[in-house]
């Protein structure tokens, strides 16, 4: 593990699901992290396949890895949710529109 994905991995920690008060950390709702040159892909799973916040959580993700620092981009992508497609594009689309 870099010492990048320790950075990710701690701002993680202070994800937190707010109808529990957890972090989505100690929830196990994160499966992977992983780097390569500043490029952070972060893998979850929301609290269940219907998980009404699951576009707020992965936007919450995302917005937390992009302030650690030397993190170059972040991809987020939401498994075991039924719009996971919807999820993925929402979240991972450009927000610099040309």
């Amino acid at each position: 593990m870099s010492e990048l994905e320790k950075k990710v991995k701690d701002a993680l920690e202070k994800v937190v699901d707010p109808e529990t008060g957890l972090s989505l950390v100690e929830m196990g709702c994160i499966k992977s992290v992983s780097e390569k040159d500043g490029e952070v892909v972060v893998e979850f799973v929301p609290t269940s396949p219907f998980c009404p916040i699951a576009f707020f959580l992965a936007s919450s993700i995302k917005e937390a890895v992009e302030k650690v620092e030397g993190v170059k981009s972040v991809k987020v992508f939401s498994r075991g949710h039924v719009m996971d497609e919807q999820i993925n594009e929402y979240v991972n689309r450009s927000r610099n529109p040309p």
